[in-house]
């Protein structure tokens, strides 16, 4: 079980579920357990799903890096047949589960697992690039909780959508960073430049600060239903100041500790804009 916990990598799969229920709560004009529990097994489902085929396709790659050789697959722990049928069945029982609520969520769900399997994995290993298909998929989850209750694609999911997708770029440039040396033994060059250098520590920064932009847009009434009072607002600046901090300083004396220190900070970033969103829709 401990292999399969690997092979589906439960810990992302919290918090891509993390993000959905956010996505939820901001939704539901009434919390429904049965509606919360599918799209969280769901969520979950297809998670675990891309996971493992992700690792399918990467077993020789894995084997040679230190942070993955380790994986049930290339350590030999686990057969392939195996992985296909844990991917596969969860990518199917995902799918359904999710179907039940809506098909709109249903079909989002299916895209980001096919993107994530078909666009994003084959990609990784030829260009850079492959971040901003990958970011597609992973800025899902969040609107995927809104769609789930609401049924509607509109200017709140697409905000939704827009603040993940955007985050993505700081955060894992800063783990590409992190990771530089072990990810070129597979042949992945995942940063902007494809090289440890300034433009790419420049790059994470303005993303950064798109981000916050995109965070506090729903302050100013253009995101439909979806709003932020003055002192929700004034969290989510400080919280997107220390990001935009931790990158202006990766950029002004790159190291691979600046870069852990930054991840960190978008790893703090995006669950407590997310709480503070919720939070600041129920006390309106």
């Amino acid at each position: 079980m401990r292999d399969v916990g690997l092979l589906l990598k439960f810990r992302l799969a919290f918090t891509v579920v993390f993000s959905a229920a956010a996505g939820y709560l901001l939704g539901a004009p009434s919390f429904v357990w049965s509606e919360f529990l599918l799209l969280t097994l769901g969520g979950f489902a297809i998670v675990g799903s891309s996971n493992a085929f992700n690792q399918i396709w990467e077993i020789e790659r894995d084997a040679v890096m230190e942070r993955t050789k380790n994986r049930p697959l290339p350590a030999g722990r686990m057969r392939k047949s195996e992985a296909y049928a844990w991917a596969i069945s969860l990518g199917i029982a995902g799918t359904l589960a999710l179907g039940y609520l809506n098909v709109a969520t249903a079909a989002f769900g299916l895209l980001s697992l096919l993107i994530y399997v078909l666009a994003y994995t084959p990609m990784k290993a030829h260009s850079p690039w492959a971040v901003l298909v990958g970011a597609f998929p992973g800025a899902i989850p969040f609107l995927l909780g809104w769609v789930a209750v609401t049924g509607d694609f509109g200017i709140e999911a697409g905000s939704l959508f827009a603040i993940q997708f955007i985050w993505q770029f700081p955060h894992f440039w800063a783990i590409a960073w992190v990771g530089y040396e072990d990810y070129a033994k597979a042949g992945y060059y995942l940063l902007p430049t494809g090289q440890k250098d300034r433009t790419a520590t420049f790059v994470s920064v303005v993303y950064t600060v798109w981000m916050i932009l995109l965070s506090v847009l729903p302050a100013f009434g253009v995101t439909g239903s979806l709003s932020l009072s003055l002192p929700a607002t004034a969290v989510v600046l400080v919280l997107g100041a220390d990001v935009l901090y931790h990158a202006w300083t990766h950029h002004k004396n790159p190291s691979d500790l600046s870069a852990r220190k930054l991840m960190f900070a978008t790893i703090r970033y995006l669950p407590l804009l997310q709480i503070t969103y919720v939070i600041d829709h129920y006390l309106a």
